[in-house]
C-alpha cells in the first residue's frame, strides 16, 4: 500500500513539473490572482494548424479566446451562481506543438492523458478540427463506451482530404477509428457524396440532426442518444450561422444560432456524463472581437453545465 503512495506521489510532482499554468489573471476567464482555488478544469490552448483547406488562422484561435473571456461576466443569471468558484480553472501555459500533423495529435492525446490521470478535467482550445481524435484518445481508453457530442457544419467523415488522413476533414472518421466511439451530431448541412454513404452504411454508430431540420428537432430524442451515457463534446464554431460565427475557415450559411444551441447542451449535461470538450476552429478577424467573445463564452456556459450537474 506504501508503494502504491509513493508511485502516486512520485507520478504527481511528475504532473506538477510538466503542466505549468498561466496566472488566474493570464488565463481564462481572466480571474483576480487573490482568487485561490484547487482546480478541477484544465485549459488546453492547442492552436494547431496544418491542414487548413481555405480561410487559415486557426493557429490564432485560442489566445484569443482566452483574451476575451477576461470580458465574460462571470456571473451566470440563469444558474443564479458565479460557477468558476466552484469549479476552479487553471489554463496552461502555451506550449510547443510538435509541427508534423500525427505527431501533434499524439502529442494532445498524451496531455490528456496526464490531465485525466490526475482526475482533473479538459478542455481543449483549437485550432483546426484535426485535434479531436488525439484529444478523445485517453477516453477511449478509460471507458467502455464513448458518446461523441458534435456541432459541425461538416460531417467530417472523409477517409482523407488532400491525401492527409488526418484532415481537419476527417475528424469525425478518425475519431470513429476507435471501436467505442459514437457519434451523434448537429447542424450538419455539407457533406460529399463518400461521407453520405459512410454515414447511410454506419447508422448505428452515426446520428446526424441535419441543420435543414432544425425546427423540427426534439429534445426528447436526446435521452435515447446520451442518457447516462460517457460524453465528450466536439464543437467546431462552424457550426454557427455565418451570420453569427464569420470567423471561421468555411463558414456555411443556414447554420445555428446561440438560443438553438444551449438547450441541447444543457440537456446532455443534465441527463449523461460530460467527460472532456475542445472547442475549435475560429480563426480570429482583425478588430472583430464580438466572435472570439462569443467563443469564450460558449466555453463557461458549457463549463457551467456540465459541472452544474456533475454526477
Amino acid at each position: 500500500m506504501n508503494g502504491k503512495i509513493e508511485v502516486e506521489k512520485i507520478f504527481q510532482k511528475f504532473l506538477d513539473k510538466k503542466l505549468k499554468y498561466l496566472s488566474n489573471k493570464n488565463g481564462f476567464l481572466g480571474i483576480d490572482n487573490k482568487f485561490n482555488f484547487k482546480e478541477k478544469v484544465v485549459i488546453i490552448p492547442f492552436g494547431l494548424e496544418k491542414t487548413v483547406s481555405y480561410g487559415s488562422g486557426t493557429k490564432n484561435g485560442p489566445k484569443e479566446i482566452i483574451k476575451a473571456s477576461h470580458q465574460v461576466e462571470l456571473f451566470d443569471e440563469e444558474l443564479n451562481k458565479e460557477p468558476y468558484r466552484t469549479i476552479g480553472i487553471k489554463t496552461l501555459r502555451p506550449f510547443p506543438i510538435k509541427k508534423k500533423i500525427e505527431a501533434a495529435v499524439e502529442q494532445l492525446s498524451d496531455i490528456n492523458k496526464e490531465i485525466i490521470s490526475n482526475k482533473k478535467f479538459p478542455l481543449v482550445f483549437g485550432g483546426e478540427h484535426s485535434i479531436t481524435p488525439g484529444a478523445i484518445k485517453p477516453f477511449t481508453e478509460k471507458y467502455d463506451e464513448i458518446v461523441l457530442l458534435h456541432f459541425d457544419a461538416h460531417a467530417d467523415l472523409r477517409e482523407e482530404y488532400n491525401g492527409e488522413k488526418f484532415s481537419h476533414a476527417s475528424a469525425i472518421k478518425r475519431c470513429l477509428d476507435f471501436n467505442n466511439v459514437k457519434v451523434v451530431s448537429f447542424g450538419i448541412r455539407n457533406l460529399s457524396k463518400f461521407e453520405m454513404e459512410f454515414y447511410e452504411n454506419n447508422r448505428k454508430r452515426i446520428k446526424i440532426f441535419w441543420g435543414k431540420d432544425k425546427v423540427n428537432w426534439k429534445l426528447d430524442d436526446l435521452e435515447k442518444f446520451f442518457k447516462n451515457k460517457n460524453v465528450y463534446i466536439t464543437f467546431d464554431v462552424d457550426g454557427f450561422d455565418a451570420s453569427i460565427m464569420p470567423a471561421t475557415g468555411t463558414p456555411e450559411p443556414g447554420g445555428l444560432l446561440w438560443e438553438e444551441v444551449l438547450p441541447i447542451i444543457k440537456s446532455v449535461c443534465q441527463i449523461s456524463n460530460v467527460v472532456g470538450v475542445d472547442i475549435n476552429e475560429l480563426a480570429p478577424i482583425k478588430n472583430f472581437d464580438s466572435y472570439n467573445f462569443l467563443v469564450a463564452k460558449l466555453a463557461y456556459k458549457i463549463l457551467s453545465y456540465i459541472f452544474e450537474f456533475k454526477r
